[in-house]
């Protein structure tokens, strides 16, 4: 299968999970679970949420942020990427004064 990034629309989303500022994604969902290329805009982040049946992973592309999973900070930077495991919470969070670029791959258990 062949997912072209390309062909997507961009969209805009205020407040992802209760988050600040605004983040622009393209989304692709299928039953295995989702691959979102997307970007965090300066100041923005994606609020505190629970994984119930499925994990995220968070591969960095460029940008400078913070993810807190479970209460446990770590540093995002490009080449670095955070997993976040079914049960576990976390959030993510710009702490740069330019976007931060990631690929979000979300996994159905």
């Amino acid at each position: 299968m062949l997912i072209n990034f390309n062909q997507i629309e961009e969209q805009t989303v205020p407040g992802m999970h209760g988050g600040t500022g605004e983040m622009s994604i393209k989304m692709h969902t299928d039953m295995h679970g989702k691959i979102v290329p997307c970007k965090i805009h300066p100041g923005g982040s994606i609020g505190l949420h629970s994984h119930g049946t499925n994990d995220e992973m968070n591969y960095i592309i460029s940008g400078h942020g913070k993810a807190i999973c479970d209460n446990h900070e770590e540093t995002l930077e490009p080449g670095v990427c955070h997993v976040c495991h079914s049960g576990s919470k976390h959030s993510i969070i710009n702490t740069g004064d330019e976007d931060l670029v990631m690929v979000t791959i979300v996994t159905e258990r």
